[in-house]
């Protein structure tokens, strides 16, 4: 396992780990969660990805019983949750980013999680009814009660994440650390451009969150729909129109010819290609069962077949 800084921090996290968003009871209960959960563990990975409103916060109380179960030591590693959808329907728990649904929301995930802290929390959408500074001060409140230890965004824009960072400059507040993007080969114009000048200037760090462009990279839907796999859950129907959107499917076959060239599964280049990126500090993997997580970390050893020209060739299959 390969391990990165989340951006300017000292906190080190492993390139590939581990999101519970789908999986987690829609598809894995505690016994098949701890089995894959155990063997990402093993395999060096220390960070795993949750939210509040991942299956409407079972997917937090699932993986704290993993924690619970595994009495793995708490340095070893880092968790994370995600706060804006809510849990409830009022005007104050729902689509929010409020003082007062903040405050409320991180004692619930410690509660469902039964930890004494989250390492990571992420505003899981910017909010256009709240102020920033209100947003900012809160979060930075959570660090300040050692609730959280780090505190950033999720699909914000450059603009947003600046305009918080500069506000808790100007009041001497924690500051956003990370950024949770989508980011893979079909969708990269925000973490290769839009963030670029965030790198360096407040040392924003990235989780990206589907490098598999939640599987259509993986080339399974090149003929369809398969029974059973995401697209095909009740509720994520609005995933098949880019699921069968043939010019994407049209990139993903010319990309499956490297990947055979290259002599590896098609999921395996898309992985590592997200963490050939340096700005990517780690890249979250959302396999359902061991074997799939195994192939996927595969991709460590895939890196350094990624030349100069493959990359061009993976642009140009891509264009």
């Amino acid at each position: 396992m390969q391990y990165r800084r989340l951006g300017s921090s000292g906190l080190k996290l492993s390139v590939i780990s581990y999101g519970s968003w789908v999986s987690f009871k829609n598809q894995l209960g505690v016994d098949h969660a701890s089995e894959i959960m155990k063997a990402a563990y093993d395999a060096g990975v220390n960070f795993f990805d949750n939210a509040e409103g991942y299956a409407a916060g079972v997917s937090e109380e699932i993986m704290g019983q993993v924690f619970k179960k595994m009495s793995w030591p708490r340095v070893s590693y880092v968790v994370s949750t995600k706060f804006y959808w809510g849990l409830g329907r009022g005007p104050n728990d729902k689509n929010t980013l409020n003082r007062k649904y903040l405050m409320q929301a991180i004692d619930g995930s410690l509660k469902r999680f039964g930890l004494d802290y989250v390492d990571l929390v992420f505003c899981h959408r910017p909010d256009p009814d709240t102020p920033i500074e209100e947003t900012v001060r809160a979060m930075s409140d959570m660090i300040t009660q050692g609730k959280v230890l780090y505190w950033g965004t999720s699909e914000w824009n450059a603009d947003q994440i600046m305009a918080a960072w500069q506000i808790a400059e100007r009041h001497h507040l924690h500051k956003p650390q990370m950024e949770q993007p989508q980011y893979n080969m079909l969708h990269r114009d925000r973490v290769e451009k839009e963030y670029a000048r965030l790198y360096k200037e407040i040392g924003l760090g990235t989780t990206i969150w589907s490098p598999l462009g939640g599987g259509l990279l993986t080339g399974k839907y090149n003929q369809g729909i398969p029974a059973g796999t995401r697209v095909d859950l009740p509720g994520y129907e609005w995933l098949r129109e880019r699921f069968t959107n043939q010019a994407l499917l049209d990139k993903v076959i010319k990309v499956q010819h490297i990947a055979d060239d290259l002599g590896c599964k098609m999921s395996q280049l898309a992985l590592a290609w997200c963490i050939k990126n340096p700005n990517v500090s780690t890249a979250i993997n959302g396999a359902t069962n061991v074997t799939q997580f195994h192939e996927n970390m595969l991709a460590l050893d895939l890196l350094p077949k990624l030349t100069h020209d493959v990359m061009q060739s993976i642009n140009q299959a891509l264009a």
